[in-house]
């Protein structure tokens, strides 16, 4: 009788000789890399190059419109606006001149126009103009005031106080956030300056529409022209 030997079995956990020689001998090798086709390769180099001609193109094609319309070296587009032509095709429709101030070449005017009042009630003259600072004050003169609009034009600024330009005691208002007025009532109209600028290029401005104000006047008997005075204050009595 033959001897019957026991042959240990094996163990689940560990792997087969052969089994661990393979996994190791993967474990060696290189990683895979795709590899593209020729053919492929080919068109999408082609289609790289086909984007960057376009785009050298669009380029070539939109620069000198570019360089042709270039930006301008000056302080920006200045409208040509005479004031003293405007207000003598307005004389006809105010019933009085407007006031034209020539301030100097430093105070650039950028619109003059009558307006009929449709909507507020009162017909008015006005200039805007940009200051040697680059502040702006806006003029207006009418013969039509009332205590509610010139609060209006005024933005409820109170009175604090005069100031004196062009030999005229002009009314002061402040509304405290850098926005201020000068107020006179002369001859009947009441010229109104309003706008962001210091007070001593309202005070240049403000001669200057005296001194246009007494040219207007020329032709009226000295006697019989009411003395220029501060408006009086537009707030209401209690």
């Amino acid at each position: 009788m033959s001897e019957l030997q026991d042959t240990p079995a094996a163990d689940p956990g560990s792997a087969s000789p052969t089994a661990s020689q393979a996994a190791a001998g993967g474990a060696g090798q290189p990683p895979v890399k795709p590899v593209i086709a020729p053919g492929a390769a080919k068109r999408a180099n082609a289609s790289v190059i086909g984007m960057f001609i376009a785009l050298v193109l669009s380029i070539g094609a939109f620069l000198p419109i570019v360089l042709m319309n270039a930006s301008p070296k000056t302080d920006g587009y200045r409208p040509d606006v005479n004031v003293s032509a405007v207000a003598r095709n307005a004389a006809d429709v105010a019933g009085f001149t407007p006031v034209a101030p020539a301030a100097g070449d430093a105070f650039r005017p950028n619109y003059a126009r009558w307006e009929s009042g449709a909507a507020s009630g009162v017909a008015t003259w006005e200039v805007g103009y940009l200051t040697p600072r680059e502040s702006f004050i806006g003029l207006v003169q009418t013969r039509q005031s009332n205590p509610t609009w010139l609060l209006q034009q005024v933005k409820n600024a109170p009175v604090t106080g005069t100031r004196n330009a062009g030999g005229r005691d002009w009314e002061l208002r402040d509304t405290g956030k850098g926005e201020k007025s000068m107020v006179l009532v002369d001859r009947g109209a009441t010229i109104i300056l309003t706008g962001t600028a210091q007070l001593d290029e309202f005070s240049v401005l403000a001669a200057a529409v005296v001194t246009s104000l007494d040219s207007n006047a020329t032709g009226a008997s000295p006697g019989n022209a009411p003395a220029a005075t501060v408006s009086p204050s537009a707030v209401p009595s209690p």
